[in-house]
């Protein structure tokens, strides 16, 4: 309906938004999976992962905010979320990415 030229609800980028967004939610579902068998390993890459993580959510929730603001529908339709998840995620940020960087139990505990 959203894609559809005779839909009154069309505009011409939600076809690439909601492509962006399918195909991100399943790559960071998986990354997600991976970070998880690399923490339960007790990687020494751990934290690294732990950063790209923390740093890929809140780019990728910047640019989604950004793309939606493209499009009048979505932007008429917006009720502050997107911005508290940003903030959420940059105050995400703000602590465990200093965390996984400084702490010498994180580099005490992933070692392998």
């Amino acid at each position: 309906m959203l894609t559809s030229k005779d839909s009154g609800y069309y505009h011409p980028l939600w076809g690439p938004v909601i492509i962006f967004e399918a195909i991100y939610n399943i790559l960071f579902l998986l990354f997600t999976v991976y970070v998880i068998v690399a923490f339960y390993r007790k990687k020494a890459m751990l934290p690294r992962l732990m950063i790209i993580f923390y740093s890929l959510s809140l780019t990728v929730g910047i640019v989604d905010s950004l793309l939606l603001s493209q499009i009048p529908m979505a932007r008429e339709l917006a009720d502050g979320g997107s911005i508290r998840d940003i903030a959420r995620s940059a105050i995400a940020c703000a602590i465990w990415i200093p965390y996984f960087i400084k702490s010498e139990r994180v580099q005490n505990t992933f070692v392998r």
